[in-house]
């Protein structure tokens, strides 16, 4: 139970910091705090890459950095941005095949890889939503809530109900009973968001609880490369939690999701 309560406290915490820095930070700090989060998952998941000179990770740190900024400039027109967007997809549903068909095979190469397709589009994704969009910060909080909705309805779903498990190679402890409740989480706060920000909720609910699902690959992906390398959590940063990636892994499948069907559905660009 008191793992639990830390749990929770340490999500509403981060919760809170978040709620400011998207709705009343001006949106240059936003995107510094957001790419503080993303350096630091940089530097956990050269962990997952097996790498153990400091020299050696803080140049993948400083790789990715180098990748975001240089995508910022290249990606900043709205068709440019929304082709990385749907690489990014391709490279989520690559994941998928990659989680179900070949889990044991993980080389340093294809997790560096990996780091680079994951973290990055969704940087950029986060901040162009957050600089560029009309409502731009409340669209960027309400995806968080969309990932954060599928952890934490997978989350009880799977420990009340969960019974057949999802990827045991990968995520003995994550359950399809988990992945339905995080499902129906997103679902309900879909509906919200539809009302909300006046969007058709026939459209709308379809696709946050699309970008649910394809947040459970982005969770079972990091899950495949903590197992490969050792590693129950990627960090220690907060409590109850590990580290950093493993509060935005879902985040980063989510992302590009939500941003290419809002710019289709015209709400972005």
């Amino acid at each position: 139970m008191s793992s639990l309560r830390t749990r929770i406290f340490t999500g509403v915490a981060i919760s809170v910091v978040l709620l400011v820095l998207l709705l009343y930070a001006h949106p240059l700090i936003a995107g510094v705090v957001l790419g503080l989060i993303v350096l630091i998952g940089a530097w956990e998941w050269s962990g997952l890459v097996r790498v153990r000179s400091l020299p050696l990770r803080a140049a993948y740190v400083l790789l990715l950095a180098l990748a975001a900024l240089l995508g910022q400039r290249y990606f900043a027109s709205t068709a440019a941005f929304m082709r990385l967007m749907e690489l990014t997809l391709l490279w989520w549903l690559l994941a998928l095949g990659w989680v179900a068909l070949a889990p044991l095979r993980v080389s340093r190469l294809s997790a560096a890889l990996a780091g680079l397709l994951t973290l990055v589009p969704a940087w950029l994704a986060m901040v162009r939503i957050v600089d560029g969009w009309p409502r731009g910060g409340e669209w960027a909080l309400f995806i968080l809530m969309v990932a954060i909705a599928a952890d934490t309805g997978a989350f009880f779903a799977g420990h009340r109900f969960g019974r057949v498990r999802l990827a045991p190679r990968v995520s003995p402890g994550k359950t399809w009973e988990g992945v339905l409740g995080g499902l129906l989480a997103a679902a309900l706060l879909g509906c919200a968001g539809a009302w909300w920000f006046a969007q058709p909720p026939r459209v709308f609910v379809p696709l946050c609880v699309g970008a649910a699902a394809l947040s459970v690959v982005g969770d079972l992906t990091e899950s495949l490369l903590k197992r490969r390398a050792g590693l129950k959590d990627s960090g220690r940063l907060l409590p109850g939690h590990g580290g950093v990636l493993d509060r935005i892994d879902s985040v980063t499948a989510a992302a590009p999701a939500l941003a290419v069907g809002l710019i289709w559905m015209g709400v972005g660009q």
